[in-house]
């Protein structure tokens, strides 16, 4: 099976450099490119690409702000953060809005290639730059979750349903079923019960 790629970059040679590097993969399906957030946002109105690559700097909009967006719009669209800085601040900004991983853009194809297989499998993909950017501030390796799997995972320790979850965050029950499946992933573990105590145990919920 496929993955279908889009990239949000307003660099030209950044964006060819990349479907240089991903077409010969018979596995990918390059899917376009959008130069800006407003672009971005009207293609996703037509199709959905597995994952998007998508700097962080953009003219009209932020890339933390259009990953937010899109997180909300399309959860099911995984997110790769793309950027020539490995800043503390700026990667933990992109994963609590629903980025799905971090890359820098001197990238190798093969650091490529396994953010997206990792991604793809419903994980998260830091580069080996970006780990260490955290590692100061993360040494219990707790997982980064989103500012709104945040809230999801509060109200499963709280014991609300799917259902009663949608209903008090106004989103669809499959949107929320798929942020508890991101959060089993993360986490990896089965059920909700272990969640629930592995996000303890990382003092993420009390």
């Amino acid at each position: 099976m496929k993955v279908s790629i889009f990239i949000v970059d307003d660099h030209y040679m950044v964006i060819e450099g990349i479907r240089s590097l991903l077409q010969n993969e018979k596995d990918i399906e390059w899917m376009g490119h959008a130069t800006n957030a407003a672009s971005c946002m009207a293609f996703l109105k037509r199709q959905q690409p597995d994952i998007i690559l998508m700097d962080v700097n953009l003219p009209d909009m932020s890339g933390t702000d259009l990953c937010k967006e899109v997180n909300q719009l399309y959860p099911a669209v995984y997110v790769l953060g793309l950027s020539t800085f490995n800043q503390q601040a700026i990667i933990r900004n992109m994963m609590e809005n629903g980025a799905s991983g971090y890359l820098l853009k001197n990238a190798t194809r093969e650091e490529l290639l396994e953010a997206i297989k990792v991604v793809t499998a419903g994980k998260q993909y830091l580069s080996h730059e970006a780990r260490l950017s955290l590692r100061e501030t993360n040494n219990n390796n707790a997982p980064l979750v989103s500012r709104r799997e945040k809230e999801v995972l509060l109200l499963i320790a709280d014991g609300f349903t799917n259902g009663e979850i949608a209903e008090k965050l106004f989103v669809s029950v499959s949107t929320v079923n798929t942020h508890r499946k991101s959060l089993l992933a993360k986490f990896n573990v089965s059920n909700t019960a272990a969640l629930i105590k592995m996000a303890a145990k990382y003092n993420i919920i009390d």
